[in-house]
């Protein structure tokens, strides 16, 4: 007899990795092909913290590893955007009986140009580069694409140090 995994925590975040030079990284999901996102994913447990998710999950879809000397710890940076949303009637099963809503906390990860992508295969299909607006138009998420659309915003702003 096989259990079924405990249910999602409707707590995600949502990392819009990008380069310097505002190019976006998306990648596909494998579950809904044609439906392009950033990286994207819920906290494992309650006491996981979203600066902990949003470095599990970036390393989980694509490899790329937060707090080393390519990709320093400040590079990834809390934009204090929360979306709460009505998770997709598809995906709903994933969570507790009853639950119909996440919030989502917005990340931007700044990496250098070049830096490789290595997607789970079980999880997303493809990836692509994209100038950030095309990113934007490119999302099947309308919360994605607005937060790819603060992009030039938020490189503006001094950095946070709460996490």
């Amino acid at each position: 007899m096989t259990s079924s995994p405990p249910p999602k925590i409707p707590e995600s975040v949502l990392v819009v990795i990008h380069t310097p030079d505002l190019q976006v990284l998306l990648i596909e999901r494998a579950d809904k092909p044609g439906f392009w996102q950033s990286v994207t994913g819920s906290k494992d447990t309650l006491e996981e913290s979203l600066h902990e998710t949003a470095r599990r999950e970036v390393a989980e879809e694509t490899g790329i590893l937060v707090g080393t000397p390519q990709v320093p710890d400040e590079a990834l940076r809390d934009w204090a955007l929360r979306n709460v949303y009505e998770i997709y009637p598809v995906w709903r099963h994933r969570y507790a009986e009853g639950v119909t809503h996440n919030t989502e906390h917005v990340f931007g990860l700044t990496v250098p140009a070049g830096t490789p992508v290595v997607l789970a295969p079980r999880e997303h299909l493809q990836q692509v580069w994209l100038p950030w607006r095309e990113a934007a138009d490119r999302c099947f998420s309308p919360s994605n694409a607005e937060a790819i659309l603060h992009l030039p915003q938020q490189l503006r702003q001094p950095a946070r140090t709460d996490r």
